[in-house]
């Protein structure tokens, strides 16, 4: 394949790509495959001679996509959302033909201010101080992952990445027990390890982190020698939505001197909207911030917004310069690199510029208040069915509900009905050690009437003899 070819082919895959997108109400939102079928269709040794490219493109068409699950899909309710919008998927595809990696300044300067830039725009977006400087990891279990060594470090007086944790005093980390699963894989790659993440019991409908167990814990690890590092608290979180109050967690973190940091890896993306700022009233105090914008806002996946309050502290632990990565001038720039745990770099500030200038803040919160209010809209409708239930009320666009009377298995069953009849995609989750079924909305271009399709598709299946 030549740069010809290549012109050709990009043709073809861009009219694809529009037709694909504009006709994904008539596919199945999820794969409709049994495991293997794709395996078996993929020979099991590479081949020794090129081969036509026509034959990979129907082969892609044939084997590929119908083990295809599509999160672009209007109404793919199930997991939090990894949008594309079409801004978003032009520059990406621009990223993808320069191809730059962008480590260093000088390895692509427009990458580095562009990244700048855009942190900038979306601090402003969410109304944070413009303290916090940003830095766009690739995911916000990267950024929680570098929040973690940070705490550690911090707590260490920076021992850890030159003595190792053997000898050091034993850390603790501080989270609720609403938390995503990957707060627990920091822990276990820091090296902290799981019997030393203390998730504190919640309570309240938004199911916050109960502070003064939070304070009586750190307390009793203090007495029992064990060392403090940090605190993590959450905005939305994944299972049904839970809100910390923050400035309950500030005020403990300010009085234990603790390293913060806050997981609104779906949620904040809604605090573009200022009238959705009150769940997470005083995040200007916590030291470090994540939200994706790959989830909520529309950029491609992957693209996670990581704020800091002081950057230093994260480059003071990541950043290691070996003389090949020393850049020699007379001023001083940002590397990028020493603020994340890869070495390499995407260009991933391009999409939030198109994205942003494309739609603008104003069309990218209407978006949102739409999905918020069809979401809401919906559970009211299903609250007023006599066979169901809300488990727990809308957090934005996420809410939970269930069938009266249906046990664990009767809810998964009315799960699993509803995903092979494909017209809506959506998940399970856990309620107070109750099974309940989970509904979330936020996909870039659905539409009221794709929650009406919603309605219909669920009320008809629960009630299905």
């Amino acid at each position: 394949m030549n740069w010809d070819d290549f012109e050709d082919w990009s043709h073809k895959a861009a009219s694809w790509g529009a037709t694909y997108h504009k006709t994904l109400r008539d596919r199945p939102v999820r794969a409709q495959v049994a495991p293997g079928d794709t395996l078996a269709q993929l020979p099991a040794s590479p081949p020794e001679a090129g081969q036509p490219l026509e034959n990979t493109w129907d082969d892609f068409q044939s084997i590929v996509m119908p083990g295809i699950t599509h999160w672009q899909h209007p109404r793919f309710f199930a997991y939090f959302n990894s949008n594309a919008a079409p801004a978003s998927v032009l520059a990406e595809f621009l990223t993808s033909i320069v191809a730059p990696q962008c480590m260093l300044w000088q390895t692509s300067p427009s990458a580095t201010e562009m990244e700048t830039r855009m942190m900038d725009w979306l601090i402003q977006a969410i109304g944070l101080p413009d303290q916090y400087k940003g830095v766009i990891q690739d995911s916000a279990s990267s950024a929680t992952l570098a929040a973690v060594l940070t705490m550690r470090e911090w707590a260490l007086n920076w021992a850890g990445n030159k003595e190792g944790l053997p000898g050091q005093k034993t850390l603790r980390i501080y989270c609720s027990d609403q938390v995503h699963s990957s707060i627990d894989r920091a822990i276990w790659v820091a090296g902290i390890g799981q019997d030393n993440l203390v998730k504190i019991p919640t309570k309240g409908a938004m199911r916050a982190m109960d502070t003064a167990a939070l304070q009586a814990a750190i307390t009793a690890d203090r007495a029992a020698g064990y060392l403090p590092a940090g605190i993590i608290a959450a905005t939305g979180a994944t299972g049904m939505g839970a809100c910390d109050d923050m400035n309950a967690v500030a005020d403990v973190a300010k009085r234990e001197d603790l390293y913060t940091h806050l997981d609104a890896a779906w949620a904040g993306t809604a605090m573009i909207c200022p009238e959705f700022r009150h769940l997470w009233a005083g995040a200007e105090r916590f030291d470090s911030i994540v939200f994706n914008p790959h989830k909520w806002l529309g950029a491609q996946f992957d693209c996670a917004a990581h704020f800091l309050r002081d950057p230093d502290l994260l480059r003071q632990t990541l950043a290691i310069r070996p003389e090949y990565l020393k850049t020699h001038g007379e001023v001083e720039v940002t590397d990028y690199s020493e603020w994340s745990i890869p070495l390499g770099r995407r260009f991933r500030a391009l999409k939030l510029w198109f994205l942003i200038r494309t739609y603008g803040l104003d069309g990218l919160r209407g978006r949102i208040r739409n999905h918020v209010a069809w979401s809401q809209n919906l559970c009211e409708r299903l609250r007023a069915e006599p066979d169901f239930e809300i488990v727990t009320d809308p957090i934005l666009s996420l809410w939970t509900f269930r069938v009266k009377g249906a046990d664990h298995d009767a809810t998964q069953a009315l799960v699993d009905a509803i995903n092979d009849d494909g017209r809506i995609y959506i998940t399970q989750t856990l309620v107070d050690g109750n099974k309940v079924i989970r509904f979330q909305a936020g996909q870039f271009d659905c539409t009221e009437d794709d929650f009406h399709t919603a309605f219909d598709t669920i009320t008809e299946i629960a009630r299905r003899p």
